[in-house]
């Protein structure tokens, strides 16, 4: 992120989406959470329903920096063009294109046939 954020200022936001929808609203806490930033200290009294609204949004959440896992290495480091950072192999259509082009290459250095046509 390129801009400063207020972190507690994002739980406290978070907390007041949920809230409306508690069930019990009136029921004790179920957990304290103390958070210390450059800005300060917040506490922060979590109920049973904002944990499991906690629980629920981490499930779903998905970074826009995971492109999958690599098959070669098993690194999560792909880049935009699915290129593996850790050890270079492409994935994808693109991937699959080059690994042929590859293997065509290859084979018909060696003096082999190709085993498809380009």
């Amino acid at each position: 992120m390129t801009t400063s954020f207020d972190p507690a200022a994002v739980i406290a936001e978070f907390i007041d989406a949920v809230a409306p929808y508690d069930p019990q609203p009136d029921s004790s806490p179920v957990a304290l959470l103390g958070l210390r930033t450059a800005l300060g200290d917040e506490t922060f009294a979590l109920s049973d329903h904002v944990i499991r609204a906690m629980c629920r949004a981490l499930a779903s959440y998905r970074d826009p920096e995971d492109r999958g896992e690599c098959v070669a290495c098993g690194g999560r480091h792909l880049d935009e063009n699915l290129r593996c950072q850790e050890c270079g192999r492409l994935h994808g259509v693109l991937g699959q294109v080059i690994a042929d082009h590859v293997r065509r290459v290859a084979e018909a250095a060696e003096g082999g046939a190709p085993s498809g046509s380009a």
